[in-house]
């Protein structure tokens, strides 16, 4: 089994990383248009840096990692080579806003496409990944893939139509909650707290509160509301972030980025 990967941006590099992780990385081709970005990752990880051309040739599972409109000039190439091994490889996109019918205009070839929404998170194991197929996938291709990306986190198989919707919050909610923590570190900082030791405490209390509510199965209001004592010190907390209109803040955030996605897809 080998895995390649056409682009070592953010997002490649951390799936790549996963990957390594999990089959090794003596068995991860890698290539970039900016040869340094792939020599870079290959230095940190062990993988093989190698052309696009033998990427095809010599991968199971070749991931897409390039921007939206870049995919179109990536792939028209390498048309002749996907077409010699149409029935060998998977494509595997995560192109934001960019279908599947998209991605198999683009390869000239019908072929066996994975079309997936990961998150930075992947880096360290704890990503949220949202996949969807075309009807050339069969059954031991994905129980393959799903294996493969074991060590970048969960990932939830889902149709293609929802996958826009979905996605926003796991894809671009990272983001969101770097925000955040680094406003409840600011302020801490603002009391006196060390820096050091103000990124900390905000990083933990977010990570260990999202693990709490996923492992007792309750919904936030229920946590929250435990936390929040009658005139208590929380609850006035809580206050103020109401009068900030957070919740508006955040809501609207999310459907910032979903229209975004909406635009990118009718351009």
């Amino acid at each position: 089994m080998k895995v390649g990967f056409l682009g070592c941006g953010n997002m490649g590099s951390a799936l790549a990383n996963a990957v390594c992780n999990k089959i090794g990385s003596e068995n991860v081709l890698v290539c970039d248009i900016d040869n340094s970005k792939a020599e870079a990752f290959s230095a940190v990880s062990g993988c093989i840096v190698i052309d696009s051309f033998k990427i095809i040739e010599e991968c199971d599972y070749i991931f897409i990692a390039v921007k939206p409109d870049s995919i179109e000039n990536l792939l028209l190439p390498l048309k002749n080579t996907i077409e010699k091994r149409c029935k060998d490889i998977c494509l595997v996109t995560m192109a934001a806003g960019t279908s599947i019918n998209t991605i198999e205009k683009y390869a000239h070839i019908q072929v066996p496409i994975i079309r997936i929404m990961p998150n930075v998170a992947c880096f360290v194991g704890k990503g949220m990944i949202l996949a969807t197929y075309n009807s050339y996938v069969t059954a031991e291709c994905i129980n393959t893939f799903t294996e493969i990306m074991e060590k970048s986190g969960t990932i939830d198989i889902i149709g293609e139509k929802y996958i826009d919707s979905y996605s926003i919050v796991s894809g671009c909610g990272p983001a969101y909650v770097y925000t955040f923590i680094e406003a409840l570190a600011d302020a801490q900082v603002s009391i006196g707290v060390p820096r050091d030791k103000a990124y900390r405490y905000a990083a933990q209390t977010v990570f260990g509160s999202a693990a709490y509510m996923l492992e007792s199965g309750e919904i936030p209001a229920s946590l929250k509301d435990r936390v929040c004592s009658p005139g208590g010190t929380t609850i006035q907390g809580i206050k103020a972030l109401e009068k900030g209109a957070f919740r508006f803040s955040v809501m609207d955030a999310v459907s910032s980025s979903y229209e975004k996605t909406l635009n990118i897809k009718s351009e």
